[in-house]
């Protein structure tokens, strides 16, 4: 059954009790991710070979990210859309084949950048720049979209069992790698109860070596009274001497 326009927008707009949120947490990562990555391209020295490399791979990384995040998107969220409101998903599954494209696009561009002579890069350097702020600026609006329109479909349509059950599924899927690249732009770019919420499920669930390196992963991105509230809430004693970020 296709959800009318109508009730969609009354449930987007309406406030709701706190749901299942699939897109909330990854979201947070992905925006911090591309946030970090721009600003890292906007000031990197293009006569320091070091640094320029060290940058571009900061930017293959983010594209891989992205791509795998819609690849991910595709194959859980999507199905789960229109099983149950059919062509619900049909506008932003179309802005994905878009991010694919571009997403290949400023690959190319990047190893042109690497390849290219020394006397270039300043240009081609901000050229990738202006690039990929837009490729941000066009996913950050995506995202909105996703958070506020499939979200009401989602919710008018899935109960949070149900809902859990996807975010598990998709989660499972991850290879172990990816996990903690994913928790490691995650966990630091949520608010305290978000960040305590995930990671108190991970250490009533998951394997204690698990929890014990995501936590090895995240801490370092914490600043001293982040991490004192997330101890405490784990019941874990805060460790000395980190220093406010």
């Amino acid at each position: 059954m296709k959800i009318d326009p109508k009730e969609l927008a009354q449930v987007a707009a309406a406030p709701t009790p706190p749901r299942v949120d699939l897109y909330a947490g990854i979201h947070k990562a992905m925006r911090a991710l591309m946030a970090d990555t721009l600003l890292a391209l906007g000031r990197m020295d293009t006569e320091d070979d070091l640094e320029t490399a060290q940058t571009c791979h900061r930017v293959m990384e983010l594209l891989e990210f992205c791509r795998s995040h819609l690849l991910h998107e595709n194959e859980f969220v999507h199905p789960a859309i229109e099983a149950r409101s059919p062509g619900a998903s049909e506008l932003v599954a179309h802005e994905h084949e878009e991010h694919e494209q571009a997403i290949a696009a400023l690959g190319v561009a990047v190893a042109g950048l690497l390849a290219g002579p020394r006397a270039h890069r300043a240009m081609a350097g901000l050229d990738l720049y202006r690039r990929l702020a837009l490729f941000v600026a066009h996913n950050l609006e995506h995202m909105h979209v996703e958070e506020t329109a499939h979200n009401a479909v989602l919710w008018s349509r899935h109960t949070d069992a149900e809902l859990l059950g996807i975010h598990n599924a998709l989660v499972a899927a991850l290879a172990p790698a990816e996990m903690m690249y994913v928790l490691r732009w995650m966990v630091p770019f949520m608010n305290p109860a978000e960040r305590l919420g995930m990671l108190g499920d991970m250490q009533r669930h998951a394997p204690p070596q698990a929890f014990q390196a995501a936590l090895d992963v995240v801490q370092p991105h914490l600043t001293s009274n982040e991490w004192a509230k997330l101890a405490r809430g784990l019941g874990l004693a805060p460790a000395p001497g980190l220093v406010d970020a």
